[in-house]
């Protein structure tokens, strides 16, 4: 687990939020149903062509809803999988795996979908320097598994939350009167405040770039929005002295194009607001 955010106790306030969500004071379709003590054994068969993520997540919610479950696994996280295929077998207590049954899902689903979505922008830049990035753009309370799924697609976090790192947008800029005294300010700040994190600054246009170089101090550079010619542009300005960054409405079409800017990291939000997820269920093995 290479991300910081990735702790057991990270992931298991998670699970334990969303299994209280879903189960509150007992299962009662499965408790009702089913004579107690009843073993059995589901595998999860997958149902589309893609990048498979949250195998490592399914293996937590199982063992935070039966530790005593046993999971096979056929397939692991990154994996490039085909319908049709087998994840996993779960054996144990019917009412436990049918108990787990809708969270795993709901993390494998949408992960897999946000990992496959992410290869496949990673694919139309591959020829590049660009690294791409995934934004604050996720499901309240389910920014763990989004982020986690970007990393297993091939893409790099950026900032998990606005304690981490300093972005000054534009809304910032121009409530403090300007990216210079707004950097200013925040260099004063984490000064005061014994902080060392990293500033990025977004620019609309070249003279707020050019704006964002005189003031000094700021790691990054964010390019919203721009053509391509005047990122490009803006690139050769910067020239190294930072960071640099593209962000707004990136799509398939643009992405290409906008790596070949010499930009060093592309942030698209629909990594995690704009995927599809990849079809799988979890069927009772006869």
């Amino acid at each position: 687990m290479a991300y910081q955010y990735l702790t057991k106790e990270n992931i298991q306030g998670f699970i334990q939020s969303a299994l209280a969500e879903d189960i509150r004071e007992g299962d009662h379709s499965s408790l009702a149903s089913i004579p107690a003590g009843t073993q059995n054994t589901a595998q999860l068969i997958i149902k589309g062509d893609g990048i498979l993520a949250g195998m490592e997540m399914a293996e937590h919610i199982f063992k935070a809803v039966d530790e005593n479950l046993k999971i096979e696994f056929f397939k692991k996280d990154g994996d490039k999988v085909k319908a049709g295929e087998i994840g996993l077998k779960v054996h144990g207590s019917a009412v436990s795996i049918l108990s787990a049954e809708r969270l795993v899902l709901n993390c494998l689903q949408r992960m897999s979908g946000i990992a496959t979505y992410t290869h496949n922008l990673n694919e139309l830049i591959r020829h590049t320097s660009a690294k791409l990035l995934d934004t604050r753009k996720t499901t309240p309370n389910f920014r763990i598994a989004e982020k986690w799924a970007v990393a297993i697609g091939g893409g790099q976090n950026h900032r998990f939350g606005l304690f981490d790192m300093v972005m000054l947008k534009d809304n910032h800029n121009d409530f403090a009167g300007g990216i210079t005294k707004a950097v200013q300010s925040t260099r004063e700040y984490l000064k005061q405040n014994n902080l060392s994190l990293r500033i990025e600054v977004e620019t609309r246009n070249l003279d707020e770039v050019k704006e964002a170089l005189a003031v000094g101090g700021v790691d990054v550079i964010m390019l919203d929005n721009m053509e391509v010619p005047e990122m490009k542009a803006a690139v050769e300005l910067i020239n190294g002295k930072c960071e640099t960054e593209a962000s707004g409405g990136i799509t398939e079409e643009t992405i290409k194009p906008i790596a070949e800017t010499g930009v060093d990291y592309i942030s698209v939000g629909a990594l995690t607001h704009s995927y599809k997820s990849l079809d799988m269920s979890l069927k009772a093995v006869s």
